[in-house]
This record gives structure tokens, sequence and C-alpha cells, in this order.
């Protein structure tokens, strides 16, 4: 534990500061300099980018870690494509999640289908958003996802569908099989904080809260 602590004090000091500029700059010297491709540092630098909205510096990341180790990029694709979101780029945003469906598995894989859904849904494209969220509505195993999906359908889909009963009667089904899992409000809350760190969590925490206002009103 000690020569953990030694060797990681630098890292571990700038996080606790929360010193994004100059953690970015740490762990640029680590990745670019020293060729460190590894996941924890990868996803810490796009990470700091992120907190310091310097998208661009995230897609350069991207690319240099697509040449230098690919499969980092898919461990963090997540990160990536928060990038891509928050840039407003959503054409961008639907084409990346989908080109990494069939590359990652369990739940990465349910959010890169719920950010491919939502990429559609920010861009307006609300035809091609409704099918995603329905099917995830009544098919997640996550229930944040579950929730999320149903909460759309109902706030913002529903409005636009061409069969709006069906979509409002999926809304209600995902909401219903969601409180059949996790009860009430409290364990919501709970499933948010637990994800609440989580970067693409974060960038759509306002929607989360909302979700929950509905689900449990």
């Amino acid at each position: 534990m000690s020569v953990f602590f030694f060797f990681n004090y630098r890292l571990l000091s700038l996080l606790e500061r929360e010193d994004w500029p100059a953690l970015a700059y740490y762990l640029e010297q680590k990745i670019y300099v020293k060729n460190r491709y590894n996941a924890r540092f990868v996803r810490l630098l796009a990470s700091s980018y992120l907190v310091i909205s310097d998208f661009q510096s995230v897609l350069k990341l991207e690319s240099k870690a697509l040449l230098a180790k690919p499969s980092v990029v898919t461990k963090n694709v997540l990160i990536f494509g928060a990038a891509r979101v928050l840039s407003g780029n959503h054409s961008e945003a639907t084409a990346f999640f989908k080109s990494y469906m069939a590359k990652v598995s369990g739940k990465d894989k349910q959010w890169v289908r719920w950010f491919y859904g939502f990429s559609y849904l920010l861009g307006g494209s609300f035809n091609q958003a409704e099918p995603e969220f329905t099917s995830l509505a009544v098919s997640s195993s996550d229930a944040l996802i579950t929730g999320l999906s149903a909460y759309f359908l109902h706030s913002s889909l529903e409005k636009y569908s061409q069969n709006p009963q069906v979509c409002r009667e999926t809304a209600e089904n995902g909401r219903e099989r969601l409180i059949k899992a996790i009860k009430n409000a409290e364990n919501w809350n709970k499933e948010t904080e637990k994800m609440g760190t989580e970067i693409h969590i974060a960038i759509i925490r306002k929607y989360v809260d909302e979700a929950g206002e509905w689900l449990f009103k």
C-alpha cells in the first residue's frame, strides 16, 4: 500500500484538489510522452477534459488512443461518446454510438444503445429515438435505463409519435416495471447515487432527477 501511494502521490493529490488543468497536464505527460495508454489514465484524462469543457482534446485523445491501443477506447466508450453529446454534434454522436454497439457488452452495451437513442432525441429525430427507448423501457435490466427510457417516451416522444397511444402505454408499462423492481423513490435515489460518479450519468443528472419525480409522483 505504501508503494502504491508513493508512485501515485502526484496523481492522487491532484485528484483530491480537483485541479483539473494540472491533472490533465500530468496525464498528458504519462500518455503522450511516455506512451502509457492504459485504460485508467485515458479515462482520467478524458474525464478531466470534459470537466473543463475541452471537447476537442477528448477527441484528440480518442484518435491517438485508437492508433496506440484501440481497446482503451472501447473500455471508455461512454466518456468519448459523452464528449460528442456535450459538444452538440448529435449526428456524429449517433454514428459513434452505433459503431460501438457490437463491440461492447453488459451494461455498457445497454448504455451505448440508450445514448444512441438520446442523441437522436437531442437532434430532433424523434422517429429514430422512439424505437430505442420503447425497447429499452420494456427490456433493460438496468433501473436507470428503464426509468429514463419510459420517462422520455412520456415527456418528449408521445407528442411526436405516429402511434401516441402505443407510446403512452409503453411508457406506463416501463414505469410499472421499474416500480415493481425497485419499489420506491428512495431506492431510485440509491441507484442514482451509486452511479452518480460516472461521467455519462453526471451529464444527464437533470433528466435522472426529472425521471424520478415522474416515476414516483
